[in-house]
């Protein structure tokens, strides 16, 4: 009897040993299940009669319906395709936004007469962006959310040339409260700091043109204008936005584009009188008639988080002050910690309008390496666009995977969720991909994408320069 309890103390000291994480050993409770069998359901496309994003006011905050761009999207969709374009256009607006950095870390400014408005090829098809709908004027615009951008427009008549959107063009000339801002105005001149391209003179002398480029070959020119806006229940009036005239790229059908930026021409700055600088949005999967939420306001009581929020500072930089920059020193794969040199040095941009999280070369490839150790005996698939670790999971209906942890200065965590760490590729599982991938240089600055942020509270005080993580489950229909 003695010697069964001893035998059976012995394997349960092994058994805690497995159980924790000491020195690099990975636990149990560091796996996430990914469910692969309803995949395929998963993927169907929205009711063609879904709705548009709605808003409410709610214990002093705005709350805005977030949804995913192709949610109401009634097209055959060649997935595969689809998503390879996606990932090809999600690198295009990264390396963009590198040489932009560049440029305004040297001081180099481009103008708007120097820039060649880019050719793009005609074909539609939708990416992984998200939507909110916002009144303008007396009609509503259902625009796509980016904190990579400032400028706030929208496509309006007369359109020399306009992308297909899914409801009518703005008309200023059928709204008595819209307003042409003046090309000589401070206005106009605090273009080049907001969209990188400084605001001149139209075919009408008086009015300001701008100029915006997003690297994936999309781009907007036209007016710049004053309308009021309405966000719930709250107007905010003399608000400045982009009429444009000429566009063109994959903006999914949506009317254009929110910039939740930190210039003074930014949706945050422009309402900073009612909201006090702060915003915060959890956004959701692609499933059909998942929608998340983006909310105006600091009110916290109105969040779902089920993890308490966990704020890391803002890194100042004056060349880069439109930008939330953060100090990344570590990434944890499933109870393991990463090194690499980048951690702690520099930062890292979190950005709503890219997809997948770019890391520098040497803590990719410390990631990569760690995660293959843990998630090993599964058969390999073809690397998919940038995304290089890929797996061929159709004999299973689910697997565990290691968990992805990601951590700030000031001990704030955002632990990445079981949807965000692969992306599925083929609906079957033939082709599951790592949902991250590296940059070409050491130097360039990495950035945290929205495929990561799902299923997060993510939250932007601009008063304070922090930026709060949370857990919420936003996918809730």
């Amino acid at each position: 009897m003695a010697e069964t309890t001893s035998l059976l103390l012995l394997l349960l000291s092994i058994l805690s040993l497995y159980l924790v994480t000491v020195n690099g050993v990975q636990s149990f409770e560091d796996k996430k299940t990914f469910v692969l069998k309803k995949l395929h359901n998963k993927r169907q496309l929205a009711n063609p009669g879904c709705l548009l994003p709605e808003s409410r006011k709610e214990k002093g905050a705005v709350i805005l319906e977030m949804k995913d761009r192709g949610h109401c999207s009634t097209k055959k969709v060649d997935w595969n395709r689809r998503f390879q374009k996606q990932l090809v256009l999600d690198d295009a607006r990264v390396r963009a936004m590198q040489s932009r950095i560049r440029n305004m870390v040297s001081g180099h400014t481009e103008d708007a007469s120097e820039i060649q408005v880019p050719l793009t090829s005609g074909i539609k098809f939708q990416i992984l962006n998200y939507i909110v709908s916002m009144g303008l004027g007396s009609q509503n615009m259902t625009v796509i959310v980016d904190t990579g951008s400032d400028l706030t427009w929208v496509q309006c008549e007369p359109c020399k040339s306009c992308y297909d959107q899914q409801g009518p063009l703005f008309k200023p000339s059928t709204s008595n409260s819209y307003q042409s801002v003046f090309c000589n105005s401070s206005t106009c001149q605090s273009l080049g700091f907001a969209t990188g391209n400084s605001g001149i003179c139209g075919s009408n002398p008086s009015t300001c043109n701008y100029m915006v480029n997003y690297g994936d070959g999309s781009f907007t020119t036209g007016d710049l204008g004053v309308e009021s806006i309405h966000l719930g229940s709250i107007s905010v009036n003399n608000f400045i936005f982009g009429c444009g005239r000429n566009n063109k790229g994959l903006f999914g059908g949506a009317s254009g584009l929110m910039g939740l930026g930190r210039s003074n021409l930014s949706m945050i700055s422009q309402t900073n009188s009612l909201f006090g600088g702060v915003f915060s949005y959890c956004l959701p999967t692609t499933e059909a008639g998942a929608s998340g939420s983006l909310v105006m306001g600091g009110d916290s009581s109105v969040f779902r988080n089920v993890t308490p929020i966990a704020y890391t500072r803002m890194i100042p930089s004056l060349q880069l002050s439109n930008f939330y920059i953060l100090n990344l020193t570590g990434i944890n794969v499933g109870g393991v910690a990463l090194e690499a040199p980048s951690f702690g040095n520099g930062g890292i941009l979190i950005d709503s309008g890219t997809v997948i999280t770019r890391l520098a070369p040497s803590a990719y490839k410390a990631l990569k390496a760690e995660f293959l150790k843990q998630f090993s005996g599964f058969p390999p698939a073809p690397a998919f666009s940038i995304l290089d670790t890929c797996f061929n999971l159709t004999a299973y209906d689910e697997v565990n995977i290691p968990s992805i942890r990601m951590y700030f200065e000031g001990n704030a965590e955002l632990s990445v969720d079981v949807s965000g760490i692969f992306y599925v590729v083929k609906s079957d599982a033939s082709q599951v991909c790592l949902a991250l991938a590296s940059l070409s240089d050491e130097l360039d600055i990495g950035i945290i994408g929205n495929y990561q942020q799902r299923n997060q509270r993510v939250i932007y005080d601009t008063e304070e320069s922090k930026v709060g993580f949370a857990g919420e489950h936003c996918s809730f229909a």
